[in-house]
């Protein structure tokens, strides 16, 4: 039923697109941000990678918002080849994305789980933590798996850490990053125009935020923002 349910909308929302509109769910619980909270960092863990080895082979980036990332980047990064990381990337469809631009991007990913390991310049990490060889070395940093953290204020500091001055973390953000679509699986959920304002709390002069707008291809054209936090 479930899957039919999904069928009929992936359907409508494609007559529907062509005169500007989409289903989408609505937040009516007056919620801006919510996090699910875990029993302990054990819960967290092996729930995440008990979800990623069931959606291994699935894809949330695709390449339309990527290549829009990438034409920013070549755009404002002024080394030779640009470094970046991709938290939360599974199979490793972001970094390979990236790094087919030969002669430009050098990008790793990482993923919680050991399959990361299985993926071609991919390791297994927990993007909340630090690692000392990365301080400091990354032009940019991107994610669409923000929602998969248990702590997205530690995350981003991280992140933060991770960029060298003037570098970029780069959020994907679409609906299902959104407080309805938080649960076990996606602990953090934030409304989109809400979220500057969070991170203004949380970084307030370390970072400045622009906002970069699309459509998702490969998802009915759901719209995204690509949240660019710039590191000051």
């Amino acid at each position: 039923m479930k899957n039919l349910l999904s069928i009929i909308k992936n359907t409508i929302n494609q007559m529907l697109f062509k005169l500007g509109y989409r289903i989408s769910k609505v937040n009516n619980t007056g919620e801006l941000v919510k996090i699910y909270k875990y029993k302990n960092y054990d819960e967290y863990k092996e729930t995440q990678i008990s979800y990623n080895k069931k959606k291994i082979e699935h894809v949330w980036a695709d390449e339309k918002t990527l290549e829009k990332i990438s034409e920013f980047l070549l755009e404002n990064v002024s080394t030779g080849i640009i470094k970046g990381i991709c938290h939360g990337s599974r199979n490793g469809f972001e970094q390979n994305f990236f790094n087919k631009k030969k002669n430009k991007f050098h990008v790793i990913g990482t993923d919680i789980s050991d399959t990361a390991e299985n993926y071609k310049d991919s390791v297994t990490h927990d993007f909340h933590e630090e690692k000392k060889e990365w301080l400091n070395n990354f032009d940019f940093v991107y994610s669409n798996s923000l929602d998969q953290s248990f702590d997205p204020r530690k995350a981003l500091q991280a992140w933060l850490n991770q960029l060298k001055k003037n570098g970029f973390i780069i959020i994907e953000h679409t609906d299902q990053h959104g407080v309805i679509a938080s649960g076990k699986m996606d602990p953090f959920g934030v409304e989109a125009n809400f979220f500057p304002y969070l991170l203004s709390d949380w970084f307030g002069h370390l970072i400045s935020v622009k906002i970069i707008k699309g459509l998702k291809i490969n998802k009915n054209n759901t719209p995204v923002h690509l949240f660019i936090l710039k590191k000051i």
